[in-house]
């Protein structure tokens, strides 16, 4: 059977890690000014987004994963590591 959600609930296994590295990230990049980043990458998305996809109740898309990953300066795998 095809599993929706992690085994913590959450509906992507990215959310917390994309929200650790903004947060680490220097100057300090609040949501808006990270949907924005987002947004000069091609993504259509608000801070509203980004902040569903931090708490883990949006799913994110490969194309979604990508430009997170290139705005974040990390790779995919690294989003995705456990």
């Amino acid at each position: 059977m095809y599993k929706t959600k992690g085994p913590d609930g959450r509906l992507n296994l990215c959310g917390l890690k994309i929200a650790k590295l903004r947060m680490a990230m220097r100057p300090r990049c609040s949501q808006k000014a990270f949907a924005d980043k987002l947004q000069l990458l091609g993504l259509e998305v608000t801070k509203n987004t980004v902040q569903c996809i931090e708490s883990g109740n949006r799913f994110v898309t490969d194309i979604e994963l990508k430009a997170i990953a290139q705005a974040l300066g990390v790779t995919t795998d690294d989003l995705l590591a456990e």
